[in-house]
């Protein structure tokens, strides 16, 4: 066990970083209010939406960029001075001081050129390669998208009716995570205040009241906002003196995105329809980083048979905080990046016979990258075990049977395979 002293400044410069990074509220900066969608479609979805740096310098922030980035600056020299440069939580929490004046940045660019590089600094670019000579992650996109429009095809998969109103799905999913969440107070409740079907907060989960859901919808849900967001957030609460693993960096939010999609995949929740989703957020912004309009990255999703509200949304989601004509906003990178990421950092734990060290990934909201310093704070004593586990990493031999026959049937050619196989099946 670490020195108590050394805990309890540890606790302290933590909770100091919890309470300067309380007021950032990137979305609220960067949202569309309703009725920019409304005269969007008064005007048939013919021009671009009308938004201009004048637009985001309205909205009310509750903090000042400023002396926010200067209070930063000051926990990071405090951090550094009391815990020493090289100590693994000096580590962790300095990281997490840069990120979030690099939010704020990018919060005070918005409607610049500059607010896209620093959103490609903290979520990436469409094309980013993992390792040199591998495909991008718009490549991967489209890699996954042929087998998805395959199965999408097919009168075997048809898509479930949304037939539960949103006060009905409130219910129904407060009693599902009732269920599967038991000893973790989560609250489901209705919204007419955010762009996407549902939103997570640290004890809560907000439904879009003007949608409608099928039970499918209602499963994923409660693995992706309840289990992954929700119950990430309540271990990191629960930390003796790291608390701040209660709140999300932007590399933290890649690894929450991508460990949510990957629970969503190992439970059997996900499907192809939302799969296809996940890569048409890499279309669009992979788009609009080359140049392409607002109204020009609705009409290519209008011609992927997507929906014109959806379209609308999802046009939206990339070019919030830039203007229709600039280049976009990329956290929709996150959850097939950080999917990559994860699944990836898992596999080679199981390989290596560490499969003992993956509950860790739920101790907090922590970023893929720190995972050895994660491993190390766990054993020193200073980050606890996470009260809350999902099912599947409750018992880890099904999780680590699954990776390792897919590893070994990875190894097999799927050219061959194909034709081997194609003739049996009429």
């Amino acid at each position: 066990m670490a020195e108590q002293h050394f805990l309890d400044h540890a606790r302290v410069l933590s909770d100091r970083l919890v309470q300067l990074q309380a007021p950032i509220r990137i979305l609220d900066a960067v949202n569309w209010d309703r009725s920019i969608k409304e005269r969007f479609f008064q005007q048939k979805a013919e021009r671009n939406p009308e938004i201009e740096k004048s637009y985001y310098q309205q909205k009310q922030l509750g903090f000042s960029p400023a002396d926010l980035r200067l209070q930063l600056a000051e926990l990071q020299r405090d951090i550094v001075r009391q815990l020493g440069r090289l100590s693994p939580v000096s580590q962790l929490m300095t990281r997490a001081c840069r990120e979030y004046r690099d939010v704020v940045r990018m919060i005070e660019a918005r409607g610049t050129e500059e607010f896209h590089e620093l959103s490609v600094e903290l979520f990436g670019h469409p094309d980013d390669v993992f390792h040199a000579n591998e495909p991008s992650l718009a490549e991967l996109a489209t890699m996954l998208q042929s087998p998805l429009d395959t199965l999408l095809a097919s009168d075997a998969l048809p898509e479930e009716k949304k037939d539960i109103d949103a006060a009905t799905a409130v219910e129904m999913l407060q009693g599902q995570l009732r269920n599967s969440m038991a000893g973790i107070n989560v609250n489901v409740m209705l919204s007419d205040g955010i762009v996407s079907d549902a939103a997570a907060g640290s004890d809560r989960i907000k439904l879009n009241q003007d949608v409608k859901f099928s039970q499918r919808e209602l499963d994923i849900l409660e693995v992706h906002e309840g289990w992954i967001h929700i119950g990430t957030t309540q271990n990191g609460l629960q930390q003796p003196y790291l608390t701040c693993l209660s709140k999300g960096t932007p590399s933290a939010t890649i690894t929450q995105e991508g460990l949510a999609v990957l629970t969503e995949v190992i439970t059997l929740r996900s499907t192809p329809r939302r799969l296809a989703k996940l890569v048409s957020r890499i279309h669009a912004t992979a788009l609009a980083a080359d140049g392409a309009e607002f109204v020009e990255v609705y009409r290519a999703l209008l011609q992927q048979g997507i929906k014109e509200d959806e379209a609308y949304t999802l046009a939206q989601r990339v070019f919030r905080g830039s203007t229709p004509t600039g280049k976009p906003f990329t956290k929709d990178l996150a959850y097939i990046r950080g999917f990559v990421l994860v699944y990836n950092l898992i596999r080679v734990a199981v390989q290596l016979g560490k499969i003992d060290r993956l509950p860790l990934l739920l101790a907090g909201k922590l970023a893929v990258d720190d995972f050895r310093l994660i491993c190390e704070l766990a054993d020193s004593g200073m980050i606890q075990q996470p009260t809350f586990v999902p099912p599947h990493f409750k018992d880890l031999r099904g999780l680590a049977t699954w990776l390792s026959v897919g590893r070994f049937l990875g190894d097999f050619s799927f050219a061959q395979l194909e034709n081997d196989y194609r003739p049996l099946i009429p």
